[in-house]
């Protein structure tokens, strides 16, 4: 097959089949629209484009990326991006070789994800209640926080859920996750009765926009953005302003932070890393296995607190 004429179509075509054949996100799209868009810059400044360049371009490219300081997680993204966007090149036959393929990256460094303590968890959830303008706000920030500390969902999964998958007080909620695959999740009781007193307010608020004349929303969490629903942005500055009401340091905790406590919290009471897999989406163990490194760190940094003989040492 004939190649794009110019790196721009190379970019649009590879991403076009990135969303149709594997189902790649848009946050992941972009990511790599970004990343290979200054692959471009750094090509045509040298007059190569993705047809010409060679190995020793690309690693030319990435030893520049390592002189700009950028963090070794952006570089391993970055050389990944690049992978991807050559390996299809080569299997669309655009390329004969693929200069990319023996290139190894810096890979990632091997931090323990942040969580939080339970009772951290428990004031987030208390500051949920007490936070907002109106008691719908309340209501709906409730509802956020409980259905994430009770499944573990991206932060993604959480503001596009639809409404259909809240109704009739399920016991168990479908999500929707990378790569289009479908999981499902149980529900706590405290998760289930915030759903509820949040689908009331909500059902009440949508059922008076219909009688102006505004289309129903087919999201749990409605917005008037061009989304639909509540931005991922939006929540993110919201679950700051909870840590502060909660008397927690707000840069320990993101919506991540909650997912990560999720995960750590049911493995410290006995949960199996396999329905801990299942429940969080990762298509490989070796991903949720990170947090029995975590309860580790955390077993340990308890007895050095704790113990009189280490107190005493």
């Amino acid at each position: 097959m004939t190649a794009p004429r110019d790196n721009f179509q190379w970019i649009s075509t590879f991403l076009d089949a990135q969303a149709a054949e594997t189902g790649a996100s848009q946050n992941t799209l972009l990511a790599y629209g970004r990343d290979l868009k200054d692959l471009t810059a750094w090509l045509e400044h040298r007059k190569l484009s993705f047809l010409t360049a060679s190995q020793g371009d690309i690693e030319a490219y990435l030893i520049n990326c390592d002189a700009q300081g950028l963090a070794r997680a952006t570089r391993a993204r970055r050389l990944s991006a690049v992978k991807q966007i050559y390996r299809f090149a080569f299997e669309e036959g655009w390329r004969e070789d693929n200069p990319a393929i023996q290139i190894r990256g810096p890979g990632r460094e091997k931090r323990l994800p942040k969580t939080l303590e339970v009772i951290e968890v428990d004031r987030l959830l208390e500051a949920a209640r007490q936070t907002g303008r109106s008691e719908a706000d309340r209501l709906r920030n409730t509802c956020l926080m409980e259905l994430l500390y009770a499944t573990g969902m991206r932060v993604t999964e959480l503001v596009s859920l639809p409404v259909s998958a809240a109704r009739g007080d399920p016991r168990m909620l479908l999500i929707l996750g990378k790569g289009g695959k479908e999981r499902m999740v149980p529900l706590s009781p405290p998760a289930r009765e915030a759903l509820a007193q949040w689908l009331l307010v909500r059902d009440s608020a949508e059922a008076e926009r219909e009688t102006k004349g505004h289309p129903p929303s087919r999201f749990l969490f409605p917005s008037r953005g061009k989304s639909g629903h509540l931005t991922r942005h939006r929540f993110y500055l919201l679950i700051k302003e909870l840590a502060v009401t909660g008397g927690i340091a707000p840069d320990k905790v993101t919506p991540h932070t909650l997912r990560h406590a999720f995960a750590t919290h049911l493995l410290a009471n006995g949960a199996d890393l396999r329905a801990i897999q299942a429940l969080l989406g990762h298509a490989d163990i070796a991903t949720t296995e990170i947090y029995t490194h975590v309860l580790d760190a955390r077993l340990q940094d308890l007895v050095l607190e704790h113990h009189p003989l280490a107190k005493r040492g």
